[in-house]
């Protein structure tokens, strides 16, 4: 028994036993998570600030008077910096997409979709803004799914946020009010009654791409949807199509502000935009 116990002693560190097994695959699991963790702790890069805290020769920010009588502050409003797109009583800032004169019906206080005239964009180009749009379905619903209220609008021309009517109406999801189109669905359905007016708050960095056409940033947008945040900073995949997610194509930084005639008569008013200087995020 004693030379028996000896020989176990002596050749235990040569079994491999289950238990050593597990211990040594625990291990290994553990120095893969370490190494990953280090790996994604390399990639993450801390913003160097150029200026020590409270240093005083760091250039004070403009000042912006926010929407109001500079007194008191009106939501909605356009700040003092802001550049007026549409305030419903004309369509001078508008086009068609061919270059034509924009002809929707402008009422004074907004301006209403001429179905089947087409889509208007603005004359002027814009990057990376801040952008308040104000818009309202029709107040007798028509139709079903994707037909009541269905307009859209299009940043940097290719970047849809739908507009529809789903306060009771059923949509795929990534259609509804408030959707990145055929990307993201709204984080929670804000939606108001048919006729109600109701508002967008965007947030929106537009993709960049190299001299050479390669894509060096990924689109990102933010919206605040009758002030509930649907989107909260998405990265695009790409431009936004029908039931499609087609991947990014070169285009400039500045493109021009969409509307999009979807055949019904969608209202908006109060469209302003705060354009971002290029590089802040």
């Amino acid at each position: 028994m004693r030379r028996c116990h000896i020989h176990y002693m002596t050749m235990a560190p040569r079994v491999w036993r289950s238990d050593t097994l597990f211990d040594m695959k625990i291990r290994i699991l553990a120095m893969g998570a370490a190494a990953a963790a280090c790996a994604v702790w390399a990639a993450i890069q801390v913003p160097v600030i150029p200026y020590e805290p409270g240093d005083r020769t760091q250039p004070l920010p403009r000042q912006v008077t926010p929407g109001g009588d500079g007194k008191e502050f009106r939501a909605g409003a356009p700040p003092s910096d802001a550049v007026m797109l549409l305030d419903g009583t004309s369509l001078d800032g508008w086009q068609h997409k061919d270059g034509k004169p924009a002809d929707w019906l402008a009422a004074g206080s907004y301006v209403e979709v001429k179905p089947k005239s087409g889509d208007i964009q603005t004359k002027r180009t814009f990057g990376d803004c801040q952008l308040h749009v104000e818009w309202a379905t029709p107040a007798e619903t028509r139709g079903t799914d994707q037909e009541p209220g269905n307009s859209g609008v299009f940043l940097a021309s290719l970047y849809e946020i739908q507009v529809l009517d789903t306060y009771r109406n059923k949509t795929y999801p990534d259609g509804q009010a408030g959707a990145v189109y055929s990307q993201y669905p709204p984080l929670v359905n804000a939606t108001l009654p048919p006729g109600a007016w109701q508002t967008y708050d965007i947030v929106f960095h537009g993709p960049r791409f190299s001299a050479s056409g390669d894509l060096t940033r990924l689109a990102t947008v933010t919206v605040l949807h009758n002030g509930v945040l649907v989107q909260d900073h998405v990265t695009l995949t790409g431009p936004t199509e029908w039931v499609k997610r087609p991947p990014y194509k070169a285009h400039p930084v500045k493109m021009p502000l969409l509307l999009q005639d979807h055949g019904e008569p969608v209202r908006y008013r109060n469209i302003w935009i705060r354009e971002i200087p290029d590089g802040a995020e």
